[in-house]
Formats: structure tokens, C-alpha cells, sequence
């Protein structure tokens, strides 16, 4: 099967792109994925196809008045200039990252079948659950009910206007105004992670986090055998700044040893107690007691997989939702304001508590997700049928 992925440059968005290229061309599928500059090498050097693609980052959309008439426009500007490289492909299947709207346009004017990739749990609106991006868990009793009732109100004038656009784009790019969606949706988070809805579409399937290492270098942590934190600032542009510095000064006094994971020059001048730089993420969890982070669904599957409580410092976009979804679950806490203390605090809490580990280590379950492998070809068989 020849299958094209296609994902913005967000390291958020793109690794499980190319952890999901990495699947099919490990099931003798031929992958290629679409995806910008910076990530292209890095994909080849694991052995993926790649080529670059314009027009799909959402910091350049950073600023506009009206986000979302923004995205539509630069969906349907990607949708035309895609189509004659996703035809020179003659794929049979087309994944589009949650955000790329533009390739799934493009699928559709080549006729061909497209799928969904959501690096994150499912977030389309549910007439069960309060508006995504609130942080809350779903209401219970009358009371709950109505207030998620009236949250959802609240947004739902923003839904109809992004439909509006949609619809609009679509139709200029000669596109029904309505399209019938994606054949499937690989939804690529940990169960423990999502919200039960009655309403759960029909073509959802969570196929568990999609991960990828984009640094093979190994990082040596401080001597000893003190606890150890490691501090993950976001690579979202969403994120909140200032989190490696902020943390390496709470950390101070605790009797700990830190380790700052980035491509970002080191915080200032680090104590003998900490190290910071590139490293593989997955090496450096599997010695940490604690993980300091942004909140990025990426990095709390990272974690909880290895059965790591979080200490979270959610920023915008999603992060909040996550955040949010993790102390629900008991695996981790939310420092939010974030000052020097209150993250002190935090971090002695969860290293003090052996119920947040616990709780990381269920969270770590896979049980009964679906191999995305076999989703999309059986997607791709029955469409043929």
C-alpha cells in the first residue's frame, strides 16, 4: 500500500507522523511523508521518504485577527498546491495531521480515500462532555449538566463560524461545501487519557501514542544516586516561556540532580547538580523520578508510559486540557500561576507521594488499542469494496 502522511512542522504534530511512517514501512507499506524543512533529514536519516511542503505551520498564522478564516485560507492555498504532488505519488491511502485541512482538500479533489491522524486524544465537540480546551471534567447531576449545556452554547457560535469558512474554502477550491470526512480517525493517545462519550464516532479507533526519538545521542545525568528531575520545556509556540530557568531555580536547595532536554542553548550557567541539552528523551524518563513539562500530549505519554508522575506548566492551545486530564487521573499536578515556590512545591509533592508514580504506571496501560497499520488498510479494502 502507498501511503502519504502529511504534517505540519510542530515536533508536537510531525513525530507521530513519522512514528507512524515508521509503522508501515516496518508492515511493508511504502510510506512518504509531506512535512517542512526541518524536519525532512531527520526523517530520511530514519529511513522515510520525505519531502518539504509549504504552508502548513501555524506560527505563521501567529497574530492574524481572525485565526480561523486564517487557517481555512491557508488550507485551501496548500489544498491547490498539493494536488499535483500528492498525484505524482499515486497514493492509496492520504493521513493528514489533525491541523493539515489543506491535504485532506487535496485528497479529496484526486478522489483519493483520506484518514485522519489526531496526536492527541479525540477532541470533536461531544453533546456529552464540556467544551475541549476547558480543562473540566464532564458535569454530573443537573447542575453539572447544565453548565456544561450552557459552556457548550457559549461555543458553538465558534464551531458554526469555522464550518462557515470551511464550507466556503471549499467550494472556491471546486469542493462540495461539505465533504464526507475522514475514512478513519487514528486517534494516538493512551486510553487513560481519554473522555467516554456515547456519542464516539464510528471510525475512531485509538491506536496509542506514536512516538519517535528525534535525538539518537545519549545524555549523561549528574553523578549520584539523588532523585532525578527532568525538565521538558514546550516546543509548542503556545507553550510557556521561561519554564527551564524558572524550574532550575525552584529545584535549588531540594537534593536533587536535573536534566534539561532541548535543542535550546543551555538556561544560564547550570549548578554542578544539573545538565541540560539534547538527548533521548525516552533514556533519560527511564532514570527520572519526575518530569517538569509544558503539558504537550507528547511528552505526558513519553512520561507516563515509563511511569512517571508530571509536574505540568500548561501553556495555551491544548496544554490546559491535558494538563487537566493528567491530575484527573492522579499521575501528576498543575502549577499554574507558575512562580519559584509554587513549583518547589509541587515537585516536593509528587516526589513525596509514591501515589503519583502508582498512578503513572496504570496510566502506562495499552490494553485494546488498535494496530493504526491495520486500521488504515482496512479502511483502504473496504473503501476498493
Amino acid at each position: 500500500m502507498r501511503v502519504v502522511v502529511v504534517s505540519g512542522g510542530d515536533p508536537g504534530h510531525v513525530v507521530p507522523a513519522i512514528a507512524l511512517c515508521l509503522r508501515f514501512l516496518e508492515a511493508g507499506d511504502t510510506p512518504s511523508l509531506l512535512t517542512g524543512d526541518r524536519w525532512v533529514e531527520a526523517a530520511a536519516r530514519s529511513g522515510i521518504t520525505a519531502s518539504r511542503v509549504t504552508g502548513l505551520s501555524l506560527a505563521d498564522l501567529n497574530g492574524c485577527a481572525d485565526l480561523g478564516a486564517a487557517l481555512h485560507s491557508q488550507a485551501g492555498t496548500l489544498a491547490s498546491a498539493l494536488v499535483p504532488q500528492l498525484a505524482a505519488l499515486s497514493p492509496d491511502l492520504v493521513v493528514c495531521d489533525v491541523l493539515a485541512l489543506g491535504a485532506s482538500m487535496a485528497a479529496e479533489l484526486l478522489g483519493v480515500p483520506w484518514a485522519q491522524l489526531s496526536p492527541h486524544p479525540l477532541y470533536e465537540p461531544s453533546r456529552w462532555l464540556p467544551p475541549m480546551g476547558s480543562g473540566l471534567a464532564p458535569g454530573t447531576g443537573m447542575r453539572g449538566r447544565l453548565r456544561d449545556a450552557v459552556l457548550r452554547a457559549m461555543t458553538a457560535r465558534s464551531i458554526r463560524q469555522g464550518d462557515r469558512q470551511r464550507a466556503l474554502v471549499r467550494q472556491q477550491i471546486g469542493l462540495r461545501a461539505r465533504g464526507e470526512g475522514p475514512a478513519v480517525r487514528l486517534i494516538a493517545t493512551l486510553p487513560a487519557l481519554e473522555v467516554p462519550r456515547p456519542d464516539w464516532p464510528g471510525n475512531a479507533h485509538v491506536v496509542g501514542p506514536l512516538l519517535w526519538e528525534a535525538s539518537d545521542e545519549l545524555m549523561t545525568p549528574p553523578p549520584g544516586d539523588a532523585p532525578l528531575v527532568m525538565i521538558a520545556p514546550s516546543t509548542a509556540w503556545t507553550g510557556a516561556t521561561g519554564m527551564a530557568s524558572l524550574a532550575l531555580e525552584a529545584l535549588r536547595g531540594l537534593g536533587v540532580r536535573a536534566v534539561v532536554s532541548t535543542f535550546a542553548p543551555p538556561p544560564g550557567d547550570l549548578p554542578s547538580w544539573a545538565r541540560s541539552g539534547p538527548g533521548r528523551q525516552d533514556s533519560l524518563l527511564r532514570e527520572s523520578s519526575v518530569l517538569v513539562c509544558g503539558g504537550g500530549h507528547g511528552m505526558l505519554v513519553k512520561a507516563l508510559l515509563a511511569g512517571v508522575p508530571v509536574v505540568v506548566v500548561p501553556g495555551g492551545g491544548d496544554q490546559w486540557e491535558m494538563a487537566n486530564r493528567v491530575a484527573r487521573q492522579g499521575s501528576g499536578v498543575i502549577v499554574r500561576p507558575c512562580t519559584v515556590d509554587s513549583l518547589r512545591d509541587a515537585v516536593t509533592c509528587v516526589l513525596g507521594d509514591p501515589r503519583f508514580a502508582a498512578a503513572a504506571a496504570r496510566a502506562a496501560s495499552v490494553e485494546g488499542v488498535r494496530d493504526p497499520v491495520e486500521v488504515c488498510r482496512a479502511a483502504v479494502t473496504a473503501g476498493v469494496a
